[in-house]
């Protein structure tokens, strides 16, 4: 058996990244995967990435880290350094089964993203419809996302779509076991996760609404 720890959308907030980083130890997992999506919301950038470097994280980049950059040309230090090497997106081949992560949609989008929930947190039945025909012939059996701070679980035609939602916002971090695919959420900071965290009522950044 292999575990993977999940995680998404940390936002420069460290907290509740080294919670999970935490609940990860204690479960004994096998490696991290970071749907990106480390910088922008919160100040705490450098302390953010120096936990994810400490625990070697796999970690694709995210539309907040591409802003923080673009609002960054041109300087240089150990956070922009770590946020240019990150890929648009990681494939790995683990217990038999071919993954994907990228930050909100395949093959490469750091936009748009897999929107399944209302903002109660329940299923939209013609979102799976729409994505079940998207991911048609996608050829991966299990397809980690984020940016849309929702916490789902779901098989969307032939592949395992697996959100863990916002350590930041969502106050979930997820633990992934193959080759069964298997997936267990957990709560942090002491709250209850929040299936969908609605940024659009919430926060104004950079001037625009955005995940």
């Amino acid at each position: 058996m292999t575990s993977i720890g999940l995680i998404s959308d940390i936002h420069a907030e460290p907290e509740a990244l080294a919670e999970a980083f935490s609940i990860f130890m204690q479960a004994g997992v096998d490696d991290i995967f970071c749907a990106g999506d480390i910088a922008g919301y919160m100040d705490k950038l450098d302390q953010t990435i120096k936990l994810l470097i400490e625990h070697d994280c796999k970690t694709v980049v995210g539309n907040h880290d591409l802003t923080y950059l673009q609002n960054n040309e041109g300087e240089s230090n150990d956070s922009i350094s770590y946020l240019k090497k990150l890929p648009v997106s990681y494939e790995a081949f683990i217990e038999g089964k071919k993954i994907f992560l990228v930050h909100a949609q395949p093959p490469d989008g750091c936009h748009g993203g897999i929107k399944l929930l209302d903002k109660n947190g329940q299923l939209i039945d013609h979102r799976l419809e729409q994505w079940a025909e998207t991911l048609s012939s996608f050829d991966y059996d299990i397809l980690i996302v984020g940016h849309t701070h929702q916490v789902f679980v779901e098989k969307i035609a032939d592949t395992l779509v697996i959100n863990p939602g916002s350590t930041a916002f969502n106050n979930c971090c997820a633990i992934l076991r193959l080759p069964e695919m298997s997936v267990d959420l957990y709560p942090l900071a002491g709250k209850k996760i929040q299936r969908t965290w609605n940024w659009g009522e919430h926060v104004i950044y950079a001037g625009k609404k955005d995940c």
